[in-house]
């Protein structure tokens, strides 16, 4: 794959996160799955001996994860191809490890050729949930299962506390809310394309998931600066980002933080 040509330096808009700008190569690498994250899966399914696709896997986190767990493959699909690139010299030397450029919801694999489909903060980003659920579908073998992982407008709007950070990042850029909330996908529409696409058992369940330990105040705003990982920052420009950062400074401790997101899950079976 050839990386697209650098975009001009320019002040951030707050447009929007873009996926094909080479400087976001590195926006969701370098992270490790949290074993809150391998308990959730695994009391869902077990990916060990079984043909994974993973959709959006972005810098492949979890790609890595599903290898660990003694996956027989696992296929990461990607439509940012500075991310892929980055998820591929990251992780492309693991056996059975192999990345893929495609939309997820067209992603040209041939059918019926995973054991597990895992969609994982993908279907916010996508305008046709049922595109996703069709595809995911025909690549599922019979008895194959869907997993979705993403947050519902009730998990995006738990109030802030010592673990959940995301809620201070709404309550101090509230012009961020609605932008979250609009984008989240909403539990029972999502089970009618699941149930649409022939899937069936999608019984929505949480899970608060470990993001992160931070060492300490200042790396987590790092982290927030660069709006590194985290799509909603996008919409930011750049002195309103800078203004989150000075609040969070004023708001939270600087001692060690441990950063949790609550999920929701879908574990949907292909009869």
């Amino acid at each position: 794959m050839e990386l697209l040509e650098p975009l001009s330096a320019r002040p951030h808009a707050g447009e929007g996160i873009d996926f094909a700008d080479p400087s976001s190569a590195r926006t969701y690498s370098g992270r490790t799955a949290d074993p809150s994250w391998v308990g959730a899966l695994t009391a869902l399914v077990d990916p060990a001996g079984a043909d994974v696709v993973d959709l959006g896997c972005g810098g492949g986190t979890y790609v890595r994860a599903l290898h660990d767990l003694g996956a027989h493959s696992v296929t990461g699909v990607d439509s940012s191809t500075p991310v892929l690139e980055q998820a591929h010299a990251d992780h492309g030397h693991l056996t059975g490890v192999r990345f893929h450029h495609a939309d997820a919801t067209s992603t040209g694999l041939p059918d019926a050729s995973a054991d597990l489909v895992l969609a994982r903060a993908l279907v916010h980003h996508l305008p046709d949930r049922a595109a996703l659920a069709r595809e995911a579908a025909r690549l599922l073998r019979p008895g194959g299962t869907l997993v979705v992982q993403d947050r519902t407008a009730a998990d995006v709007t738990q109030p802030a506390g010592p673990h959940h950070l995301r809620g201070h990042l709404l309550e101090l850029a509230p012009q961020l809310l609605p932008v979250e909330v609009g984008r989240r996908p909403d539990a029972g529409a999502l089970l009618q394309a699941l149930e649409s696409a022939g899937l069936t058992g999608a019984t929505p369940r949480t899970v608060w998931e470990t993001r992160a330990h931070h060492p300490d105040r200042e790396s987590y705003l790092a982290g927030i600066a660069t709006r590194t990982g985290r799509s909603l920052l996008h919409h930011l420009t750049d002195d309103e980002l800078d203004q989150l950062v000075h609040d969070l400074r004023d708001r939270l401790p600087d001692e060690p933080l441990v950063e949790r997101d609550r999920w929701t899950l879908w574990a949907a079976t292909k009869p």
